[in-house]
């Protein structure tokens, strides 16, 4: 198994046991690919709860990746982080990602 392979079942496994629910495997396999190799870097593989943090993922994922536009792309954010547990230390920036993609519905970005 590739080093990519054990990230990504890494990631299937932490999403089942933290957050639950639907996932689209493939989806998160394309979204993790997305990241290329920060998610080898153990700081950049993950994201933090703090306020500067978050701003990043809004402009450098929502808005240019995903193209999104708007005033409230901090509160899904926001919602996404604490679906997945506000608490949790290490929140796989694959994972919340993906949570963000599913959750704007813009799968179409990586097909």
């Amino acid at each position: 198994m590739s080093k990519f392979d054990e990230r990504v079942e890494k990631y299937i496994a932490a999403y089942k046991d933290k957050v639950g629910g639907k996932l689209d495997e493939e989806l998160l396999r394309k979204v993790t690919k997305g990241l290329g190799p920060s998610i080898y870097n153990r700081d950049a593989e993950t994201v933090s709860a703090e306020k500067t943090e978050m701003e990043r993922v809004v402009k450098n994922y929502l808005q240019k990746k995903l193209g999104l536009t708007g005033d409230d792309l901090m509160g899904s954010v926001e919602a996404v982080i604490e679906k997945y547990g506000k608490s949790e230390r290490a929140k796989y920036r694959a994972i919340i990602y993906y949570m963000l993609c599913v959750h704007h519905g813009k799968e179409s970005i990586y097909n």
